[in-house]
Formats: C-alpha cells, sequence, structure tokens
C-alpha cells in the first residue's frame, strides 16, 4: 500500500497549494478542474491521464507525479493546471479502488473536489459543467 501513502501525503499538499490561492484562482481551479476530469474520463486509460504512452500496461502513470511537479511552481497559472491534473489523475486511479487505503484517497478526493466547489464563486455555468461530468452529485 506504498501507493495510497504516497498519494496521502501529495493530497496534503494538494490541500495546502489549494488554500493558498487566491479566490480568483479558485474559481479558475474549479473550472480546469471540470476540464482535466472530463478530459480525463474521455481517455482510454483515465487513470494513466497525463502519462507518456509507454506506461499503458502499469498499473498508475506519472500523472500525479507531474501535477504535483507543477502544484509547487512559483507561477500561478502551471500552479492551478498541476492541482487540476493531480486531482483527475487521482480521481481516477483511486475511482474503482478494491483496496481500503486507496478506497480513503478517493474519499478524500471527493471531499476535495465539494471544497473547490464550495469554496469558489464560480458561476452557475460551471456548476452545470459539474453535472452534466457526473461529479456534481459525488462531489
Amino acid at each position: 500500500m506504498s501507493r495510497a501513502l504516497r498519494l496521502s501525503r501529495q493530497l496534503r499538499q494538494i490541500e495546502s497549494a489549494i488554500t493558498d490561492l487566491s479566490a480568483p484562482l479558485r474559481d479558475i481551479l474549479a473550472s480546469l478542474t471540470v476540464k482535466e476530469l472530463a478530459n480525463a474520463a474521455r481517455a482510454e486509460f483515465p487513470h494513466l491521464y497525463g502519462s507518456t504512452p509507454d506506461k499503458v500496461y502499469q498499473t498508475w502513470g506519472e500523472g500525479a507525479d507531474v501535477g504535483l511537479e507543477r502544484a509547487r511552481s512559483d507561477n500561478a497559472q502551471v500552479r492551478v493546471r498541476g492541482i487540476a491534473l493531480w486531482i483527475a489523475v487521482v480521481y481516477h486511479e483511486t475511482e474503482n479502488a478494491d483496496h481500503a487505503a486507496l478506497i480513503s484517497v478517493h474519499k478524500q478526493v471527493l471531499r476535495l473536489l465539494r471544497v473547490i466547489k464550495e469554496s469558489t464563486g464560480a458561476k452557475p455555468e460551471v456548476y452545470a459543467q459539474w453535472a452534466a461530468d457526473g461529479r456534481g452529485e459525488a462531489a
């Protein structure tokens, strides 16, 4: 379960990065997260979204690590995109998990999605995107 531990540690860093965002950046994060979740869902292997093509037969890819690296950036746009990427990848990676620790990570990601949604002054059309993408009820 080293993967679950790693994702849990990364989740704390992502939560911290979100807390440090200004209100306008949180609005942007909400929109980008919807888009990244939808893009990942359309991918052949959603849990490998953001990974190089040679990772096709792996249990997980490098998308979460790439997202976390970007979330640590000094550039606000890169940071927001990294957070959205991390959330999308980890959501899909843990979505159908059968291990308790990974299920826990998935629940924490769902909570994080709800926090993002509720903490923004997002426009009604953003909420409509959340619902249309199937994330509105769970998040």
